[in-house]
């Protein structure tokens, strides 16, 4: 397979990392550092820091943070996304996700999903794959739709989020 062809049909696969309702961006990442921690390598180690002190060295690229209702409610802090990035977590996938959060998750590249029957279904360490385009996520207890991402988020996904998606678009090498 190509690089233009698996980045095209992208499956995400890794373990879950489970957490609850409302985990909120200073949750994912302490607001004590926004303003002194600028760098990927710099805001890396305190993803989760004070709801999971292990998470920055346990998770490994791919892995999937699984949470409730209001996943990254909250500031608009956009660490709270970068962190993740920074430390290859595949995608996030919860009962319900934070408008903010959201849309800076898709211009951050990360994978932002809203998918109660599979939140309900996974447990911490479970594996599971997403197929972003065929829109189903395959667990140890069975498979989950989820409603389909709109083309144009698919596409930023697809290109790592905004930044690379522009840069693409200038060069012509993405539509």
């Amino acid at each position: 397979m190509t690089v233009e062809a698996a980045r095209a049909h992208r499956v995400i696969a890794g373990r879950v990392f489970r957490y609850g309702d409302a985990v909120s961006t200073d949750a994912l990442f302490p607001g004590r550092y926004t303003y002194t921690h600028t760098t990927f390598a710099e805001i890396a180690p305190h993803a989760l820091e004070d709801l999971d002190a292990d998470f920055a060295r346990t998770v490994r690229p791919g892995d999937v943070l699984v949470g409730g209702h209001g996943f990254g409610c909250g500031s608009s802090r956009e660490q709270a996304v970068t962190c993740l990035v920074a430390l290859g977590v595949g995608a996030v996938i919860a009962r319900s996700i934070a408008r903010i959060y959201f849309r800076n998750a898709v211009n951050a590249g990360l994978p932002a999903i809203a998918c109660p029957a599979a939140v309900d279904a996974l447990a911490a360490g479970d594996r599971v794959a997403i197929d972003l385009d065929e829109a189903w996520i395959d667990t140890p207890h069975g498979r989950f739709g989820f409603p389909p991402l709109a083309p144009n988020v698919r596409t930023l996904l697809r290109c790592g989020g905004l930044v690379p998606y522009v840069r693409e678009r200038l060069r012509g090498s993405v539509a």
